[in-house]
């Protein structure tokens, strides 16, 4: 199922685009559950390690890097050695106690291994709905970037009953990360996922009929026809992500969904290769709003 081809005003759009990830000085990049837990919840301890010695690398490069990680209830899970994800929130929220503790302290015993300092930031939706809390949040972030430390971002899953129960008011982080970009005026939000962008298909069932969109002008309602359902272990799915998308382009931060699996693309993207899926903020002259797909 393929989508038509973009008008040359959108190439040259999203040429433009790519190559303006180049100067990406501050970004957010959210790892969903599939990305840094294997199927039965245990920490991917090999991916993590990749994906820290990226985020260090982009530091040194004089980047400022954010990172929102999903995975705290999976990791608390397989501690427990608990497969079937509960319905009741007291067992969700202690399950996020257990494993948020396990994972920020892979984290940073990771981080610490590429001379890189890490620092645990746990928020609510109403901390971010709140604007006293709101300004304090933001000082608390520039505070941590001047000083060269990555935020490692999650949702306080034990008080909160935003995500454990309603499945996802952020949406399995999502729509966090995109709000977290929005509050600190980020350049860039990166969604680091189990599929490789955004897809005409469902490529799980369609296989090859499926054609990666390498370039969406804009989340319209055919866009929003794409998204799919949430995977086992985590709460996000594709529809999180395009509505995370809007929000960033709301903000004027242009939003890529990526491979999880390969922390290493992040430097290709930041080097204006085209990779993964880009989604213009809708400010950038977009044309005809066509997604773009690879040329035969």
């Amino acid at each position: 199922m393929a989508w038509p081809q973009l008008s040359e005003p959108q190439a040259a759009a999203a040429r433009s685009l790519r190559q303006r990830l180049k100067a990406v000085r501050r970004l957010v990049v959210k790892v969903g559950t599939s990305t840094v837990t294997h199927p039965n919840g245990a920490m991917d301890l090999l991916n993590i390690e990749r994906l820290c010695r990226t985020l260090a690398d982009l530091q040194s490069q004089g980047r400022q890097v954010i990172l929102v990680s999903s995975g705290a209830i999976a990791v608390g899970m397989n501690r427990l050695r608990e497969r079937k994800r509960p319905r009741e929130i007291p067992e969700k929220q202690a399950y996020a106690a257990i494993g948020q503790a396990i994972l920020i302290n892979g984290y940073n015993r990771i981080m610490a291994e590429y001379g890189q300092i890490s620092a645990q930031v746990l928020l609510t939706r109403d901390d971010t709905d709140n604007p006293e809390a709101l300004r304090n949040i933001r000082n608390t972030f520039m505070t941590l970037l001047d000083k060269g430390v990555i935020p490692i971002v999650n949702e306080n899953d034990t008080v909160s009953t935003h995500e454990v129960f309603h499945n996802g008011t952020f949406g399995d982080n999502d729509k966090l990360s995109a709000i977290v970009a929005r509050i600190l005026e980020a350049d860039l939000l990166v969604l680091m996922s189990d599929i490789d962008g955004l897809y005409s298909c469902d490529p799980h069932k369609y296989g090859s009929e499926a054609c990666l969109i390498n370039y969406v002008p804009e989340v319209n309602r055919e866009v929003d026809k794409l998204g799919g359902e949430a995977g086992s272990l985590g709460t996000g799915g594709m529809k999180t992500k395009l509505a995370a998308a809007r929000i960033a382009g709301a903000a004027g931060i242009p939003t890529v969904i990526t491979q999880g699996h390969r922390p290493g693309d992040l430097d290709l993207i930041l080097g204006g290769e085209t990779i993964g899926t880009l989604f213009a903020p809708p400010s950038l002259p977009s044309g005809e709003s066509t997604p773009e797909t690879p040329e035969d």
